[in-house]
């Protein structure tokens, strides 16, 4: 029996013409390629994971996400990221994102960024660690190449040096 496949609607809960802008810039034809895939090479039980996150959180003592400028340039987005240490709880961060609602987040930080839960499965040995350090960048980035030199690389020279050998993405 052919397994049935279900389509996400990513678009379901933004506004109208809003949701029509971001969609004119997808093409109209499917996906051909192959989607890149790394298995393991190692165990669950084993693998040390990093959380990242696109839903601009920071500790409270770092500074906050730019939302102003985005306000003045809708299609910029702070190029940034925060780390995150594995013993941050909601006391200490801050949430910060025009595109989402933050509330569930600022009332409990595992809705996007399950350090505890990660915490829970590596003394389950359903894992084998979390990293020390988490991430999060603030998710709207259109079409930005300056977010990979200001984000994403420094984010994985970190990874590697914490010998990260998997990173679970909670997009925002």
């Amino acid at each position: 029996m052919a397994k049935e496949i279900k389509k996400v609607d990513g678009f379901k809960f933004l506004p109208p013409k809003l949701s029509a802008w971001i969609q004119s810039f997808i093409p109209d034809e499917d996906f051909k390629g192959a989607i890149p895939f790394q298995s393991l090479s190692k165990p669950l039980s084993e693998t040390r994971f990093a959380l990242v996150t696109s839903a601009g959180i920071s500790l409270k003592s770092d500074p906050p996400f730019d939302m102003e400028r985005e306000k003045v340039e809708p299609t910029w987005g702070d190029r940034t990221f925060r780390a995150i240490p594995k013993s941050a709880t909601g006391a200490d961060i801050n949430v910060n994102h025009l595109h989402i609602n933050t509330t569930y987040i600022e009332e409990d930080i595992n809705v996007i960024l399950p350090l505890n839960r990660m915490e829970e499965f590596a003394r389950e040995n359903l894992i084998g660690e979390l990293a020390p350090t988490s991430y999060s960048f603030y998710g709207f980035q259109w079409e930005s190449t300056e977010f990979i030199e200001k984000g994403i690389r420094p984010m994985t020279k970190k990874m590697k040096e914490e010998a990260v050998d998997a990173v679970l993405l909670t997009p925002a």
